[in-house]
């Protein structure tokens, strides 16, 4: 069983949490949230839903609570089509592959069965 607390995870903490619940962990291998779009979010841009994924890969790449880690590249981004308030953002990542203590991540974002962002991500995962 997994925690679906992203800060049981995470060092973040709001305003800096892009997450609101984790719906599926299979560490070392992949992960899933969920954020919730308010209408009086106008802080939300749409490039933290990068962010939304690094953190996600984080919590996927993880093996136990408190290990660090950190955003290493952005290797390729895609934004595809806006959020709108009120829209519940649906992110997934997926480990690629691994190195050592990197981990290259595939992940996307989307809502209402439209993806909105599509990236590939390299996350270092341990103390530094």
């Amino acid at each position: 069983m997994f925690n679906p607390d992203p800060t049981a995870y995470l060092p973040h903490r709001f305003p800096f949490l892009f997450l609101d619940r984790i719906t599926g962990r299979d560490p070392g291998i992949s992960a899933t949230a969920v954020r919730q779009v308010s209408s009086g979010e106008h802080c939300f841009v749409p490039f933290l839903m990068l962010e939304g994924l690094a953190q996600l890969a984080g919590v996927a790449t993880v093996q136990e609570e408190g290990e660090g880690g950190f955003l290493a590249t952005i290797d390729h981004a895609e934004f595809l089509a806006p959020y709108q308030a009120g829209d519940t953002l649906e992110f997934s990542v997926r480990v690629l592959k691994s190195f050592g203590r990197l981990f290259m991540m595939e992940g996307e974002v989307a809502a209402a069965g439209q993806v909105l962002v599509q990236a590939v991500l390299t996350l270092g995962v341990g103390a530094l």
